[in-house]
């Protein structure tokens, strides 16, 4: 009888290792593809103080209706276990994985703030209601909860420092916060104005561990995509610079052009940066 259950154990168990076998063989493609919640953060060089010869900070948008920034807006629901940016953050902050920095009195990534601030910020937070009990007709109040709506960022700002190294006699630049920015309609308001509001900052190098683990598709080539934190890392984003680092309080270009002027103004503080670097050569 022993050995009966005993040649039966080692044939329920080479039966058990042949599935998994045949269950790990599956590939849901063409080719096999790395695990991206393995992923590192790229490792970028160390970087002295005294090597840095000019360094200036800009403050640039990225507009998610523009096509080329649509990887950070979609999907709009999980899919496939993939997030948007902001579902990503937003995913980050309630597990306590990363820290919002309050956004409405500077950058500087002072003020911490709890997921329940966070809701504030978006409008989403308890509201007490008075409602009718339709089985007894009397009226009480209710406090409903309200709804975060990611869709309502279309924006994010990028507040980043460019630097020239003389060690390497290379130009780069280092990405320090990233800020969502909401747009919505106030309740009740009859000219249905569109007002826009900076919800929270992150601190990009606490957040490349959680961006380096998730998956931005590319809409072009799919056999190419890459983790967020390569999407930003390798500037694969539109932008345009809205303030730059200046006597005057760092104050914004909104505040001093419009219109085609303000884009002009962009361009010409993008171009300073780029030829400061050729001006440095000697042929």
């Amino acid at each position: 009888m022993r050995k009966i259950v005993f040649y039966l154990g080692i044939m329920i168990a080479f039966l058990i290792l042949t599935w998994q076998k045949a269950e790990s063989q599956i590939i849901n493609g063409a080719f096999p593809t790395t695990d991206m919640s393995q992923k590192k953060p790229m490792p970028l060089p160390t970087v002295r103080e005294s090597d840095v010869f000019w360094s200036k900070k800009i403050w640039r948008i990225v507009d998610l209706r523009e096509k080329m920034n649509l990887p950070l807006y979609y999907p709009t629901t999980s899919v496939d276990g993939r997030k948007s940016l902001i579902n990503l953050l937003l995913e980050g902050i309630k597990n306590q994985e990363i820290t919002p920095y309050d956004a409405r009195l500077d950058d500087d990534f002072k003020i911490h703030m709890t997921y329940e601030q966070v809701q504030e910020a978006f409008g989403a937070e308890e509201t007490t209601q008075e409602t009718v009990d339709f089985d007894t007709g009397e009226t009480k109040m209710v406090t409903i909860q309200g709804e975060i709506r990611p869709g309502e960022i279309k924006q994010y700002m990028l507040k980043e420092e460019w630097y020239f190294d003389k060690q390497s006699s290379t130009l780069n630049v280092r990405i320090i916060g990233i800020c969502p920015i909401r747009e919505f309609v106030r309740e009740n308001d009859p000219t249905n104005q569109v007002q826009r509001q900076k919800v929270f900052w992150v601190y990009y190098p606490h957040v490349r561990g959680l961006l380096a683990t998730n998956k931005a598709i590319n809409p072009y080539n799919e056999a190419q995509s890459m983790s967020f934190d390569d999407l930003f890392i390798k500037r694969f984003f539109n932008s345009y610079i809205v303030s730059e680092s200046n006597v005057y309080n760092n104050r914004q270009i909104s505040s001093y052009l419009s219109g085609k002027e303000a884009m002009l103004e962009s361009k010409r503080i993008e171009d300073q940066i780029f030829d400061f670097e050729q001006d440095l050569w000697e042929y």
